[in-house]
């Protein structure tokens, strides 16, 4: 289970390289099935090894000059706004048990992958809709400041809670909102995937025990698959292998919500 944890690590980077979000959403479930780590601790994790990987890419797009600092500023200010407030307010006050039915016991940690569960089935609609995110190289856009803010606080509150970078809804609105070209808004995305993820890892700090020999070791390979994903994407196009993954996270979200709720 180890390795196959292990080599799980590398393809999470290696989605985030070619699409640009997405495959941190295999981080959770891969910490929490395959390395059995509690789910609380592994959103913790994931949000480190999110934003570690994602900050990498941020700075190759950057040399590009594909990151939007404007639009960085404008998203991710909310976004870590609400990244705070759910990590710090929200999350320790989520009881123990919330509710049972009959021999049935809602507890913390199965709410959770159950909402990381159907989170990961609205990803999957996201990628595997045709034009979701198939913006023009060629067009600009001024921002819609009021919608911008909005997705910022709820991207950041889907990063506090369940430890995704959010990339299947920040690229739509980039895109659709912003009129982003696709490259750059996978490398504005990226950007702010890393600044909502390593902010929501410094406010969980307090109330996690960190293993940090293995938390490194699970960024480095993921670091590394993020290589790997930028050199195919030079001769892939990720847009096409989109939905082939979208997919992917469709039967995982399913089987995670069948396992949780069994």
């Amino acid at each position: 289970m180890d390795i196959a944890g292990y080599l799980a690590s590398v393809f999470i980077g290696i989605f985030l390289g070619l699409i640009g979000g997405g495959g941190s959403i295999l981080t959770v479930p891969v910490l929490v099935y395959l390395f059995q780590i509690d789910t609380i601790l592994s959103t913790t994790y994931s949000l480190f090894v999110v934003g570690i990987t994602s900050l990498i890419g941020a700075f190759f797009y950057f040399k590009r000059g594909q990151v939007n600092l404007n639009t960085v500023a404008a998203f991710g200010l909310p976004s870590i706004a609400a990244v705070f407030l759910t990590r710090i307010f929200l999350i320790p006050v989520i009881p123990e048990t919330l509710f049972q039915i009959g021999s049935f016991v809602l507890t913390k940690n199965v709410f959770f992958m159950i909402l990381f569960g159907a989170l990961m089935i609205a990803a999957a609609y996201s990628m595997i809709r045709k034009g979701a995110a198939e913006g023009s190289e060629e067009k600009t856009g001024k921002p819609k400041n009021i919608l911008l803010v909005l997705q910022g606080m709820f991207v950041g509150l889907v990063t506090g809670l369940v430890g995704a970078g959010g990339g299947f809804l920040i690229i739509p609105a980039l895109v659709n909102f912003l009129k982003l070209p696709m490259k750059t808004a996978i490398g504005t995305s990226l950007a702010i995937i890393s600044i909502n993820s390593l902010t929501g890892f410094l406010f969980s700090l307090k109330a996690s025990d960190i293993h940090w020999n293995f938390l490194l070791s699970i960024t480095g390979l993921s670091v590394a698959g993020l290589f790997i994903g930028m050199v195919l994407s030079r001769r892939i196009n990720g847009s096409k292998l989109k939905p082939v993954f979208g997919w992917f996270v469709l039967i995982m979200g399913v089987y995670i919500l069948f396992r949780e709720i069994s």
